[in-house]
């Protein structure tokens, strides 16, 4: 099993971020039982003020290669490129075997 986690950080001119997270988290979660190899997907939006992250993914699969899979996933890529990467100003990735 390999966990893949993101911390992403909104552009400064984005607005409504509370409204963007809830869209992100929505469509991420909606992902599981459609991508063969992604387990688990889990959207955290409500931090603590002492956070420098907007957003964090937390999110399990099979193996390395299940993620690799996801990563090019045309259902991935949709909301990647059409609604988190418009709007994000920072991403770090962590991916680790479990």
């Amino acid at each position: 099993m390999v966990k893949h986690m993101i911390v992403w950080k909104f552009k400064d001119e984005i607005t409504d971020k509370p409204a963007r997270a809830s869209q992100i988290k929505t469509a991420l979660e909606g992902l599981v039982g459609k991508i063969e190899g992604l387990k688990e997907m889990h959207i955290l939006t409500e931090k603590l003020p002492s956070s420098s992250g907007d957003i964090m993914m937390d999110s399990l699969f099979e193996s390395a290669e299940a993620l690799q899979v996801y990563q090019k996933h045309p259902l991935h890529v949709e909301i990647a490129d059409g609604l988190v990467r418009p709007c994000m100003q920072a991403r770090l990735s962590l991916d680790y075997e479990i």
